[in-house]
């Protein structure tokens, strides 16, 4: 059988990189959030390359994420639920050796109640999304092993929020002298020395994406979504391209038809204004008309380039953040949106 025409390859030594550079520029451990099948790049080969580089303990969302991971990597690492203990989850939790993220004083109940255990401790010092807030922050407790909170501005240095956040975080976590404290997440790691704590939870720069939602040459770009060229045409000038006659030839035009839709998570808020972009033949190109289920269509009118032939939807020629920003979105959702029958491709 033929191998998949749309790819993703993830470039695992790239990864390593980001990991030591996240350490280095935050001065702090770092734990790796592998949330979200880390982040639609496949979380156990992920995971096992960075347990390779030191890593030994991250954070996902979902119980069932948390036990899908301690199977593929075995007893060692530490891996925390985000989503803490819910409802019956507990008996969950401990049979997969998860430490649920208590997130309110219900989660703290029912954790405590089944038998308790090691555990986390989420503060929200102004999110307003989950964990305690800070005046009904309990007493520390058996088991207790970390406690964390999450920006809300990270991807923006010139925040007062930030600071707000750091120290209400530093204040609250003097409660808890011997858990571990955690508060910076890939932005964070860039705000300075004094947010990293005891360690980081970082998840896009792992994985190529900036901190501040656009490329940082500091970052190296981990994830290139690649696809086929399907056919080649020329399109007389005044005929039309794909649904709803989204583009119209004002010139005779060469285009591909590339082997990757919205299935694919090529998005759709591509189409139109010239902003959707893909390398191939040596330069980037617009993608023209309306993003279909399966295919796209391409620019190529000058270009060398034949049925077969890969183009590059985001990778090093073009930036995860520069694709998102083109769709109006951010590396995050660009990034779980590339469908499951890309195929994942692991290179170190």
């Amino acid at each position: 059988m033929a191998p998949p025409p749309a790819r993703l390859t993830v470039d695992l030594a790239a990864l390593a990189r980001n990991y030591h550079t996240l350490g280095a520029v935050s001065g702090a451990p770092v734990h790796p959030v592998v949330k979200a099948d880390s982040y639609g790049l496949g979380a156990a080969a992920v995971a096992r390359r960075l347990m390779a580089e030191g890593a030994r303990t991250f954070f996902v969302a979902r119980a069932g994420e948390g036990a899908a991971l301690r199977s593929a990597l075995g007893p060692e690492p530490t891996v925390y639920v985000l989503d803490g203990c819910i409802a019956d989850t507990a008996a969950e939790l401990r049979a997969a050796d998860l430490r649920p993220i208590l997130n309110g004083a219900v989660q703290m109940s029912d954790w405590l109640d089944s038998g308790g255990g090691p555990c986390g401790l989420q503060i929200d010092t102004g999110m307003n999304r989950l964990g305690f807030r800070p005046e009904a922050a309990p007493a520390p407790f058996d088991g207790l092993a970390l406690v964390l909170s999450h920006l809300a501005c990270a991807d923006d240095p010139s925040q007062p929020m930030n600071r707000i956040q750091r120290d209400a975080f530093a204040a609250i976590a003097m409660r808890y002298p011997g858990a571990t404290r955690s508060f910076a997440s890939s932005g964070g790691c860039f705000l300075g020395p004094d947010f990293g704590f005891d360690a980081v939870r970082p998840g896009i720069c792992l994985y190529g994406g900036g901190p501040e939602g656009r490329p940082d040459p500091r970052i190296a770009p981990v994830a290139t979504l690649t696809a086929d060229v399907l056919q080649l045409r020329d399109v007389p000038a005044g005929e039309s391209v794909g649904y709803s006659r989204g583009f119209t030839a004002p010139t005779p035009r060469r285009i591909a038809t590339i082997a990757a839709g919205y299935a694919d998570g090529v998005l759709r808020a591509y189409a139109g204004g010239g902003q959707g972009q893909v390398w191939i033949g040596g330069a980037l190109r617009p993608l023209v008309g309306r993003v279909s289920m399966d295919v796209c269509a391409v620019d190529v009118t000058g270009l060398d380039v034949a049925v077969g032939d890969a183009a590059e939807l985001f990778g090093p020629h073009r930036r995860l953040d520069d694709a998102a920003s083109a769709a109006g979105t951010i590396a995050y959702e660009l990034l779980t949106a590339v469908g499951g029958r890309a195929q994942r491709v692991y290179i170190s």
